[in-house]
């Protein structure tokens, strides 16, 4: 067996999880306190030092990190490592603001890549699969950590990154690409690009890795429907490492987290006081054995759910929900706070495809939101009567859902345009104003 796989830890015990996580934890913190003066001084401003941290439940009492420490000390300031021990830098994709960068040092890349071969071997991937890794490489973490792990285990490693398309497809085609790697948009637009070419019959996938972008349930049958794959949901954050935070195996009953390297929390994001597993509540993790970029009590932002329960593959590693939405990218329109995902939940459930724009705006001291949707080739139609009665259903639909009214727009089909990476499916005019 691999040495990166582990089977002996991934289902391990509570104690023997807890006991690896505690003595991760207390050399974090040290770590932390001896090589980055911005948390020592955060430590010390609550009156905490590495030592009082004693027991695993002790991690309540760390102050948090956040997006903003990360842009406040760039671009060297959280480094807890020296320079000279690092090989590589990966960072976020985020147009705004500074960009946050992660350092990795050999060690750093070694355990990612671990945790990247893992989640591939959840989606019963071997050294005899064909892996096409179409997430971006560069500063983005996708393309560079699933390759990783794709070398790890051994498997014939596909590096195609993101777009072209009818590339993309020549090499499933012509190497019999067994495992896909890309976001779920992505996937969908591949998926209609190869039923386009009628190429369907010479797709050999087996599994699907999808992420770096929210999708619904909805979507995850639609993708697997149209590409004969199962698909298999993965997560991370370039400020954790990247994708390989935690993984999903064939049961696709949530993504278990890799405790043996991360610490996870699921809190109230107002509060930060923990929530029961099965309620919603803002993710939150501590890395237990990165050197360059460690980060205690990292708040993703991220809304999910948290379970313990025994999962059918006999993995122990906790559980976590695909996120249901982020804290921070929450649209409130009219007082009534929105997910993105609630949306595509229902264009879904309608037969819509996953094509469409959140478009929110402000008349006066009004907000106003619409959606805007392709419709499918069958009901496309020079019928105006036709077109509106589509457009009500769905405004009804939206309403039961979100508890306010949005004005939908049908398009015609494939005249929003597709990504080849994270789709922008959000427009936010409001900002403009301010």
């Amino acid at each position: 067996m691999n040495q990166y796989y582990q089977p002996e830890k991934e289902t391990a015990s509570r104690d023997q999880i807890s006991s690896w996580q505690l003595e991760g934890l207390k050399k974090t913190v040290q770590r932390m306190y001896d090589h980055v003066p911005y948390y020592r001084a955060k430590l010390e401003a609550v009156g905490l030092e590495p030592g009082d941290i004693r027991y695993l439940e002790d991690i309540r009492k760390l102050p948090t990190l956040s997006k903003d420490d990360l842009r406040e000390n760039y671009p060297y300031g959280l480094l807890a490592s020296p320079l000279s021990d690092c090989v590589r830098i990966q960072s976020t994709s985020g147009t705004t603001g500074k960009r946050v960068i992660a350092y990795y040092t050999q060690h750093d890349v070694d355990l990612w890549e671990d945790c990247c071969a893992r989640a591939i071997v959840a989606a019963g991937g071997t050294k005899d699969d064909v892996v096409q890794v179409s997430y971006g490489y560069g500063l983005f973490t996708g393309g560079p950590g699933l390759n990783g792990g794709s070398h790890k285990l051994g498997s014939l490693t596909v590096p195609t990154s993101s777009g072209n398309t009818d590339r993309q497809i020549q090499f499933m085609c012509d190497l019999g690409t067994t495992i896909l790697c890309c976001t779920p948009s992505y996937a969908a637009y591949l998926a209609e690009s190869i039923h386009e070419q009628g190429v369907r019959d010479k797709i050999r996938l087996k599994a699907g890795i999808f992420g770096a972008e929210a999708w619904t349930e909805e979507m995850r049958r639609d993708i697997q429907d149209q590409l004969g794959l199962k698909a298999y949901d993965i997560y991370g954050l370039t400020e954790l490492s990247g994708p390989g935070v935690s993984f999903e195996c064939h049961a696709q009953a949530g993504m278990h987290v890799n405790e043996d390297h991360f610490i996870v929390e699921c809190v109230d994001p107002n509060t930060l006081e923990p929530v029961p597993d099965g309620q919603r509540g803002e993710i939150v993790f501590t890395s237990l054995d990165k050197e360059a970029s460690p980060m205690v009590r990292y708040r993703t932002r991220d809304i999910g759910i948290l379970t313990h329960e025994p999962c059918e593959c006999g993995r122990t590693f906790v559980r976590m929900s695909k996120p249901l939405g982020r804290s921070d990218d929450m649209l409130i329109v009219k007082g009534v706070n929105v997910f993105p995902s609630q949306i595509e939940e229902v264009l879904l459930k309608n037969g819509y495809q996953a094509n469409y724009q959140i478009v929110v705006d402000r008349v006066g001291n009004s907000d106003t939101i619409e959606v805007r949707v392709e419709m499918t080739p069958d009901m496309f139609s020079d019928d105006l009567s036709e077109i509106s009665r589509y457009e009500k259903h769905l405004v009804a639909a939206l309403k039961s859902m979100l508890g306010i009214m949005a004005k939908v727009s049908l398009v015609s089909p494939k005249s929003i345009e597709r990504s080849e990476g994270k789709a922008v499916r959000v427009i936010d005019r409001r900002k403009l104003y301010v």
